[in-house]
């Protein structure tokens, strides 16, 4: 039994270092990892599509194709995966944990803007830089016509003026003629400064034990 577990240990070692997560935490991920691929080396979307708490989220396909976006493996490189193996999940996982008491200023803040860069790849869908008006308006409309409480032609039109406010905000001397190319990350940081990522970007769709991961907001 020791020996395995050293064995495992030494396996996992590098992916600590690299994602910051615990060899505990790692070995969780492991399991629930198993369990989505049937045992599988890799998972597919559809591995992920099966996860019940995911079942009515309105942005659920921006959830997943965030697994499989190249750009979240902290690396540079665009496109994505058909597959990923545990090493891209726990990547990609890592994106979600919080910084711990040892963490310093530095490190948090560098955390948080690799979580905004997170969020932002998920709305700029052709990985131009921005976030278009139309990839906008797409999230918009999912996420209120798809509650039931508004019809999809009232929620395009609070996407467009939503745009029309974050243009004004941003280019606030922009010419009645000029058109507004979309949010830069660089105005996604504007509109969420001051915002608390912790307790926003957590596992819980995963059906994890947040207690034992502490990646979601603690419960008093």
């Amino acid at each position: 039994m020791g020996a395995t577990q050293t064995r495992s240990e030494h396996k996992y070692q590098d992916l600590v270092e690299k994602t910051g997560f615990s060899l505990e935490q790692i070995t969780n991920l492991h399991k629930r990892f198993q369990h989505l691929s049937g045992n599988e080396e890799t998972i597919s979307k559809e591995s992920l599509e099966s996860i019940p708490a995911l079942a009515n989220n309105p942005i659920k396909k921006q959830i997943i194709g965030a697994f499989f976006d190249k750009r979240n493996q902290h690396q540079d490189e665009a496109g994505s995966f058909e597959e990923i193996g545990f090493e891209q999940f726990l990547m990609v996982m890592s994106h979600f944990r919080p910084p711990s008491l040892k963490t310093t200023e530095e490190e948090k803040e560098a955390m948080r803007k690799e979580k905004l860069r997170f969020l932002f790849n998920m709305h700029d869908t052709d990985n131009d830089g921005t976030i278009t008006l139309a990839e906008y308006r797409t999230v918009v409309e999912e996420l209120l016509s798809k509650s039931g409480a508004i019809g999809q032609e009232a929620a395009k039109a609070i996407a467009d003026a939503a745009m029309l406010e974050v243009a004004s905000t941003n280019v606030p001397h922009m010419a009645p003629d000029e058109f507004y190319e979309g949010i830069t990350f660089e105005h996604f940081e504007q509109i969420l400064k001051g915002l608390e990522m912790e307790s926003r970007m957590h596992i819980r769709f995963l059906d994890m034990d947040t207690t034992t991961m502490r990646c979601g907001k603690s419960k008093s």
